[in-house]
């Protein structure tokens, strides 16, 4: 390799294309964890909003349970 009129020694050549592959493959690494994360975070928007709904039904159920028991017929052992 030459550029500007001087050699670059082999061994550098070398240590440079090393240097390249390792950088492509720390590119790809990068971008597979960001997709990770982008599934993840979606994952956890959907979960959210399952909790919510599960916790709006709770309480609808807590508040429709607290009725005065005059209200509710006896027992049949009465």
């Amino acid at each position: 390799m030459s550029g500007n009129g001087k050699e670059i020694p082999a061994d550098a050549e070398t240590r440079i294309a090393n240097l390249e592959i390792r950088l492509s493959h720390q590119d790809r690494t990068v971008e597979e964890l960001n997709e990770t994360i982008i599934r993840q975070w979606h994952e956890i928007d959907v979960l959210k909003r399952k909790l919510g709904l599960l916790q709006e039904r709770m309480e609808s159920v807590e508040r429709d349970s607290s009725k005065p028991a005059g209200q509710e017929p006896p027992p049949p052992h009465y």
